[in-house]
């Protein structure tokens, strides 16, 4: 028997207005930006929800009723969840609908999808809690596999995993680091006796997530029976397939296909008595590990590095997320709660992503999602938010 594991990422930010120098002690109001503009976190969120959120979300329910023994997992950023709660109710209750299945796993993760890991572990583990916190509330479960921001991973962070209770963390399958490994077997984190690590199957993941509408790549355009077969003849116990959940109608129009594919995907993979659908909780309680795996250095599922260079690989990227965590500990002793959730939300990864500066593909990529207009002008907005949240600081300091 094989097995293949569906994981979902959900994020939205809440991106940086175009924050003016002129706003600095006059506007500390960063996220809300009223205009028609590309910054408007809810005309963004709701133009998301109506093309993919709600959409591919009742097909799933549909999906799942018509598979019994179909099986997906979701993480979700505690900032996007926020802003469904707040623009698109909707989208909050066909999730809950969604997981009240049984047959739906929520992985944890950092609440303010941040980088925090690699910088104050701390903080990651405040961020941590209080997106474990959310989902229950939410969602009735307790997360019990781990997904850092953007698959980050390190030798480091399946450690923590392990000393925290998690059965497992995901990441990417990344053949520099695998060499001869295949990414279709469940494998052991560096140094650790309980947890195991779960990779993603890059080639044919992005097939769906990137590939699928290009009529340049030579397989399209892409059928399920075709994909139903790559699946099939994959080496190993479990194929990863991990992608956004924008995906689907988002990044992949309806007028793709794409959501005649997921609907046709599971039908088609029934027809293979070879192939059942797990969970990441269920393919770490089905399958050994096959080997230990060392990351001693940091692997991300972003660009063609496959490393943090998406949010480091510039002087305005590192010198934007030093100067952030910088201000950890006087946030801390400022005891404002407003103060703490701006410095939080000043953390998401996406706004250091926008200010990256690398050409080709890579850097098309980086500009698909930016809503600025360039790297610079997303340096300037947050800088510019950030100098404004220094001089509350030290308002706040001075105050009695």
């Amino acid at each position: 028997m094989k097995s293949v594991c569906f994981y979902f990422q959900v994020h939205q930010p809440y991106r940086v207005k175009r924050y003016r120098v002129f706003d600095i002690g006059n506007d500390n109001e960063y996220f809300n930006d009223r205009s028609e503009s590309s910054l408007n976190n809810r005309r963004i969120v709701e133009k998301v929800a109506q093309k993919s959120y709600i959409p591919a979300t009742k097909l799933l329910i549909e999906l799942l009723k018509r598979h019994p023994e179909m099986r997906v997992s979701f993480s979700f950023s505690g900032v996007a969840l926020e802003q469904f709660e707040h623009y698109t109710p909707e989208v909050i209750d066909l999730f809950k609908k969604l997981i009240a299945t049984g047959r739906v796993e929520v992985l944890g993760e950092t609440y303010y999808h941040s980088l925090a890991f690699f910088y104050s572990r701390p903080e990651f583990e405040r961020q941590v809690a209080k997106h474990r916190d959310t989902i229950r509330r939410l969602f009735g479960v307790w997360p019990r596999v781990f997904r850092n921001t953007e698959l980050s991973y390190r030798n480091d962070l399946g450690e923590w995993v392990d000393k925290n209770g998690y059965l497992g963390v995901l990441t990417e399958g990344w053949d520099p680091i695998l060499g001869w490994k295949s990414p279709n077997y469940v494998y052991r984190p560096k140094g650790t006796q309980n947890a195991r690590l779960l990779l993603k199957n890059y080639r044919l993941s992005d097939d769906v997530a990137f590939r699928f509408s290009s009529r340049d790549w030579s397989e399209w355009p892409l059928s399920a029976e075709k994909f139903a077969h790559w699946l099939g003849i994959a080496e190993g116990d479990v194929v990863n397939l991990f992608m956004d959940y924008e995906t689907f109608g988002e990044h992949q129009w309806e007028d793709t296909g794409i959501f005649h594919f997921l609907e046709k995907l599971p039908e088609v993979l029934a027809q293979n008595p070879g192939i059942d659908f797990k969970t990441p909780s269920e393919v770490i309680g089905t399958y050994d590990a096959r080997d230990e795996v060392d990351m001693p250095h940091t692997v991300t599922w972003a660009d063609t590095d496959r490393d943090l260079t998406a949010w480091t690989g510039n002087p305005m990227q590192r010198s934007a997320l030093d100067a952030i965590y910088a201000l950890e500990d006087k946030v801390l002793l400022a005891n404002d709660l407003k103060l703490l959730e701006d410095w939080r939300r000043l953390q998401t990864s996406d706004h250091f992503y926008y200010m990256c500066t690398k050409w080709f593909s890579d850097g098309d990529v980086h500009a698909y999602f930016s809503p600025y207009e360039s790297p610079y002008d997303a340096h300037i907005a947050y800088m510019n938010a950030l100098q404004d949240l220094k001089l509350r600081l030290d308002k706040r300091s001075r105050t009695p």
